[in-house]
């Protein structure tokens, strides 16, 4: 692993500050130190102390890791101070804020790497972060682009944005099909292709910046996606690294239970209620860390998940719990399905979860990271996606990987201020019983 002139290489990554883009770039970063490279990776300070148990264990074991913090400029570009991650911010309507506050990382970020010893080798930046091809080409540096979704997504939203396919549909719910893809999939223009949608400069900016890169890191493998895989190098004649799945880097529980943040509730908690459980039998029910559910859509899903009998691990976000869903909970629901649930309010450790051999199913958003952590140990999703990458995803899951079932989402929620029900209770119930009879296999 040494370069020409015999030093280590030296790997500066750059991921975007949101939990399903950071969460796997920490566990590359540890990947790369452990093959020997030296690795900087930049952070924030509210972010550095999220995976302070990382990078104490990343210390302790001895591995070439520099976690550098910039400031982020929250009060320069109107975010709220503190507010250093996406799944921090009150509202979407501080997104754009945010990525603007992202983008006077620049200036810091060339500094440090004028000054950094060893040289930087390469840079690995996230997609996002168009503004990082400014600073590898003005440095001489070279530059790969982190791709944190799904290679079938990716390569989906490329080809719908080159082919122009939605120029031929007037209702943004219209489906049509994804052009150059090996299997037929429809889509509308409100699922897809997702984040960007409503910042057209910041995606313009985006793929004028992966025109510059050199090639392309995914969190995806090749077993499980080979012919999208191939189609997308085919498409930008570039080299693409699948290096996947990441999650699997962290090998015993305490470093499962790390991955993120700090668990709201002790592993051992889990693994004792977890063995206490048939093979097979527990559900996890797990919305990501940006999903934010309101109080009449959590009291359906715990309706579905008391009618359905099965045990059950369900996480609530602590903003969702308020004091509407907690009265509904101690009148009744949390005294008739005590024997068979674990309700953990705040982070849960879903690797910890779905590793264990008492689960056998998943509801989940449909973000890539989670797909991943089920798709490692056998375990089958329900699919309940959102917005941004997950409708894809939910696609890719159901349509062409055949494992899961689909909730039956059809418009993503981007705002959910209003407090109503978007899947009712039965059909909730029903995939959790259609899940059920496929046993959970492995």
């Amino acid at each position: 692993m040494d370069n020409v002139n015999g030093a280590k290489p030296h790997f500066v990554l750059v991921p975007l500050m949101a939990q399903g883009h950071m969460i796997p770039m920490v566990d590359m970063a540890r990947l790369l130190a452990s093959r020997g490279a030296t690795v900087s990776f930049v952070t924030t300070p509210v972010n550095a102390a999220r995976i302070k148990p990382v990078i104490d264990d990343a210390s302790r074991a001895g591995l070439p890791i520099r976690f550098v913090e910039f400031k982020l400029p929250c009060k320069e570009a109107g975010v709220p101070e503190g507010c250093e991650s996406f799944d921090l911010l009150p509202s979407v309507d501080f997104y754009r804020p945010f990525f603007e506050a992202i983008c006077m990382l620049r200036e810091p970020l060339k500094l440090f790497l004028q000054e950094t010893t060893p040289r930087a080798s390469c840079m690995i930046t996230d997609y996002c972060h168009w503004w990082t091809s400014e600073v590898a080409q003005e440095l001489n540096i070279v530059r790969l682009v982190f791709h944190g979704p799904s290679c079938f997504f990716i390569l989906s939203s490329r080809n719908i944005h080159h082919s122009k396919v939605y120029e031929s549909v007037a209702d943004e719910h219209e489906s049509v099909v994804v052009p150059g893809l090996p299997q037929r999939i429809e889509i509308t223009r409100a699922q897809a292709p997702g984040w960007f949608s409503r910042w057209e400069d910041i995606r313009q900016k985006a793929m004028e910046a992966e025109r510059t890169a050199t090639g392309f890191v995914m969190n995806t493998f090749q077993e499980l996606e080979s012919e999208h895989v191939a189609l997308y190098i085919e498409s930008t004649k570039k080299m693409v690294l699948p290096i996947g799945p990441l999650s699997l880097y962290n090998k015993d529980t305490k470093s499962k239970a790390t991955r993120g943040n700090k668990s709201s509730i002790e592993e051992h908690q889990i693994l004792s209620w977890l063995d206490s459980m048939e093979p097979r039998s527990v559900l996890l029910v797990s919305f990501g860390s940006m999903v934010r559910t309101r109080p009449l859509q959590l009291i359906e899903v715990g309706c579905a998940l008391e009618a359905s009998g099965r045990p059950f691990v369900w996480v609530v976000k602590e903003v969702e719990k308020c004091a509407e869903v907690e009265k509904w909970m101690s009148e009744g629901f949390e005294e008739r399905t005590r024997a068979r649930s674990l309700i953990i309010t705040g982070w849960a450790p879903q690797m910890v979860i779905l590793s264990h051999g008492a689960v056998g199913g998943f509801v989940t958003h449909c973000g890539w990271n989670s797909i991943l952590e089920a798709i490692s140990p056998g375990v089958p999703m329900i699919t309940w996606p959102h917005f941004a990458d997950q409708f894809l995803n939910e696609k890719l899951v159901v349509e062409v990987l055949r494992i899961g079932v689909a909730v039956g989402i059809k418009v993503p929620v981007f705002r959910p201020e209003e407090d109503k029900v978007e899947v009712e209770r039965g059909a909730i119930e029903s995939a959790i019983v259609s899940d059920g009879r496929r046993g959970g296999r492995r």
